[in-house]
């Protein structure tokens, strides 16, 4: 039986590497292959910046999608 610990990083210093797809804390060098390419997560998946935007205020103008719409003209069937 395999017994797989679990290991916790922080997404400020959490590192995809985009050849083995493993998630590791150094910043260089990809823990299981070694490899440079690395991407940080945290710029990526910090949901900080969503949350400020959440808490700005409402404006009453429309989306950009919903400026396209057209009223529906209805006519009259006689």
């Amino acid at each position: 039986m395999k017994i797989l610990s679990m290991q916790l990083i922080p997404l400020s210093n959490a590192y995809l590497c985009q050849d083995c797809s493993v998630v590791g804390n150094c910043p260089h060098q990809c823990p299981a292959c070694a490899s440079s390419v690395l991407m940080g997560l945290a710029s990526v998946l910090d949901r900080k910046q969503e949350k400020r935007s959440r808490t700005r205020t409402r404006t009453t103008e429309f989306p950009a999608w919903q400026a396209q719409l057209q009223p529906l003209q209805l006519r009259r069937v006689a």
